[in-house]
């Protein structure tokens, strides 16, 4: 049972044009502040030094990237996270607050997961009552047994009268490390071996484990550290993996290990899984900035990528089009995206092809039969294909795929959200085109200011719908077909904002229809535009508690990320970064010349590359924010990837830009959050919450912003800028549901505290900033 994994950092442009000068310069503060002065870090200049090419450029914090000083970091570090104490302390009844309105909003403790089927097993995953992580389990239920299918699942802890199995309990590595996550999770084809990777401090240095499921002993094979994919040979006695050795950095490619969807072959060579030491094929050579993924199916490989073709009659080279190849030396049948439907994904069955595909630049699924026939033509398109498209709810709608495991099943199974949907678990049935809401999460409500509860969601669950015309994909207008909302409580609109460049950027508002208030509501705008990821707009319990004190929260689609069409990515990275930065600020702007946000109430976060988007625009127009969260932040660019042993840094040359190179380092010097901070002047209110072991953004990036927008400027100001380092974590976080919780609290009482809103509890002192 495969677990998926965060996306990687998780994550001159002309000052007249973008600065925002809507604000006076100094803003009235009513903070209360520490009486003790923020830490001061030592400075350190050697007497040359390099940064982005520049021989001699002065950075008196580099110190911070140096191993040799890590004793030093770290006393600084345990400095800055007593300050940033001591600035929240007059929010501690409001943390507790927070996190009592969240939890009650959470899942039932004990209550499973919906199964879902592999062979003749169940799996499904619980929290125990009073624990902190999950436990994974499987029961035994044939699918053609009735009287197996007859046993009710349990609500967990084992009874019931399926005997339940435990397939891997993460509570016991949490008690033992105090921290915990499983990287990757693989079941043996006959379901009795479990091979697991875990990190147990962060560093996402993985360490291999194998356990016999019926027994629950861990085999005492030889433990390998650094393993990043696994794959499971047919005959379940052999396993493939593959390792990230640091001897062999710095990398410029990423390669996982898998096995295709009906076993016959693993893949990143080719390899027989029947006959695992017979030798290794080769499907292509590996090119430079190219993608490949690859499936099988009865004697043909069905193959995503984006190979550049030679002959690309009816493609216009962008994107990913699907090969299908039968393994002779005939060339392949090539089926290409559309103007209006782009390829993003695939899953294959055995009687069904899924594509994840853009239509119209909305995300969608649809199924297409197989096998598919070519008809001796060997270029295609997705039209030819006859797809049905899954209908959904809204066009405003995120979906993440289930396991979908078992190549057998013609029914596919999607989770659907939305900011005002509650996650609804669908089954499509590929065969007879309907589709069965299997489960919608259930919200218990509880508010800041009532004592009141409520619950939502349950409607039309385990209720069949015949989808009886073909749809564009979406039916909001057909009643039979809704699902349960929160649209009576909460507002959800979408709109399109026009960036510097005129390009039309995707920009979606939740707010609370009671409590939010036109000009006078504070905001939050929510941005990543990194690596081609999709920004994640889908329901979040947590969020209402912030939704119900009135704020807006806001999702910027900005160039760089994902969506919209296939040349989204590419127009906001290298040398077009500063298109997500421009992006990034209209919609800011936007929100507040439209009247959704007050114009001195609105606040923004950034997660890993996200950060990039809000430092910059904070460099740009610093009056346009009142209140910033910067969550394990990539800022110090120039620095970070001048060194090629950072794990990350060649990677990530194609997407910011190489900085050995003169025309790269200009270009990134350009918005480089650390290198473009101004001397002088106020600066918003920041959180910047960091963790050592983070192995993806060094946690010196942090403290290095956190020193020098201190030391550059208003100093008053800076007293409400904290630096907040996890001593346990890494990158991932992969933390208890009741540290999320804690996290999540702090982030909204420090928000709720810089922008003052009512009922936050914290008490108000006057004190105007003196420049």
């Amino acid at each position: 049972m495969p677990l998926k994994l965060l996306p990687w950092r998780h994550g001159g442009l002309s000052t007249r044009l973008l600065c925002y000068h809507h604000f006076s310069t100094c803003h009235r503060r009513v903070l209360t502040v520490p009486t003790l002065h923020p830490p001061l870090p030592k400075k350190n200049s050697p007497p040359s030094s390099a940064a982005c090419g520049v021989t001699g450029q002065h950075d008196p914090y580099r110190w911070m990237s140096d191993p040799r000083n890590r004793p030093d970091l770290l006393r600084h570090l345990r400095v800055e996270n007593a300050y940033a104490e001591a600035f929240m302390e007059d929010t501690v009844d409001l943390r507790r607050e927070l996190v009592r309105e969240m939890s009650a909003r959470c899942t039932i403790p004990g209550r499973s997961t919906v199964p879902e089927r592999w062979g003749p097993w169940l799996y499904y995953q619980y929290v125990p009552e009073g624990r902190d992580y999950p436990v994974l389990c499987r029961r035994w239920e044939p699918e053609n047994d009735e009287a197996a299918n007859s046993k009710q699942i349990c609500s967990g802890g084992g009874v019931g009268l399926a005997i339940e199995e435990v397939v891997l309990d993460w509570n016991k590595f949490a008690e033992q490390y105090g921290f915990v996550d499983i990287g990757s999770c693989r079941v043996s084809p006959n379901h009795q071996l479990l091979a697991f990777t875990v990190d147990t401090d962060g560093s996402e240095q993985f360490l291999l484990h194998i356990k016999n499921i019926s027994s629950g002993q861990v085999l005492p094979a030889p433990k390998v550290q650094g393993v990043v994919s696994l794959a499971w040979a047919s005959d379940s006695s052999s396993l493939f993996y593959t390792v990230c050795d640091k001897q062999l950095r710095p990398y410029s490619f990423c390669v996982d290990i898998t096995a295709t969807k009906d076993g016959k072959f693993i893949t990143v060579y080719l390899v027989d899984a029947t006959n695992p030491f017979h030798g290794l094929g080769k499907i292509w050579n590996r090119v430079s900035n190219v993608r490949f993924f690859v499936e099988h199916h009865y004697g043909s490989f069905y193959i995503l990528t984006d190979v550049p073709l030679s002959n690309p009659s009816n493609w216009d080279g962008e994107g990913f089009y699907l090969a299908i190849w039968d393994g002779e030396n005939t060339g392949p049948n090539v089926i290409f995206p559309t103007k209006d439907v782009t390829i993003q994904d695939m899953d294959i069955f055995k009687s069904h092809l899924v594509l994840s595909v853009e239509k119209d630049s909305l995300p969608m699924l649809c199924a297409v039969n197989l096998p598919i026939s070519a008809d001796s033509k060997h270029h295609m398109n997705i039209d030819d294909l006859k797809p049905w498209f899954f209908p959904m709810p809204s066009t405003m709608c995120s979906f993440t795929p289930g396991s979908n495991h078992d190549f057998s099943q013609s029914v596919y199974r999607v989770v659907i959200s939305s900011p005002v949907i509650p996650d609804v678990i669908l089954d499509y049935d590929m065969s007879r085109q309907t589709f069965t809401t299997v489960h919608q999460e259930a919200i218990r409500w509880t508010s800041f200011d009532t004592e009141s509860c409520s619950q939502v969601g349950g409607r039309n669950a385990g209720k069949q719908v015949k989808v009886e015309k073909r749809f564009d994909g979406y039916m909001a207008d057909d009643e039979s077909m809704r699902w349960e909302d929160c649209t009576e409580a909460y507002s959800c609109e979408s709109f399109r904002v026009n960036s510097h460049d005129g390009f039309r950027i995707p920009l979606t508002v939740v707010y609370s229809r009671g409590s939010w208030k036109r000009h006078q509501s504070p905001g939050l705008l929510l941005g990543y535009g990194a690596y081609g990821e999709v920004l994640d707009n889908s329901w979040v319990p947590e969020r209402v508690s912030l939704l119900d004190r009135g704020w807006l929260i806001a999702f910027a689609d900005v160039r760089g990320g994902g969506g919209v069409n296939s040349s989204w990515h590419i127009s906001g990275t290298g040398p077009l970064k500063q298109n997500s930065i421009n992006d990034y600020l209209s919609c800011a702007k936007f929100l507040v010349e439209e009247g959704y946000v007050h114009d001195q109430r609105l606040c923004a976060m950034g997660y890993s590359a996200g950060c990039v988007l809000v430092g910059a625009a904070l460099n740009l127009c610093p009056d346009l924010f009142r209140g910033v969260i910067l969550k394990l932040p990539f800022l110090d660019i120039c620095d970070t990837l001048q060194d090629p042993s950072l794990p990350l840094s060649v990677l990530d040359y194609q997407e910011f830009g190489d900085p050995h190179i003169k025309s790269h380092s200009d270009f990134i010097k350009s918005y480089s959050p650390y290198d473009n901070i101004r001397k002088g002047g106020c600066h918003a209110s920041a959180l910047v919450c960091a963790a050592f072991n983070d192995a993806r953004v060094g946690v010196w990036e942090a403290a290095k912003w956190v020193a020098k927008v201190r030391d550059f400027r208003c100093s008053n100001c800076c007293r409400s800028v904290i630096l907040r380092t996890d001593m346990n974590a890494g990158h991932l976080k992969e933390d208890s549901r009741t540290k999320q919780l804690e996290e999540t609290a702090f982030e909204y009482a420090f928000l709720l505290k810089v922008v003052q809103t009512k009922s936050t509890g914290v008490h108000r002192q006057a004190a105007l900033c003196p420049c």
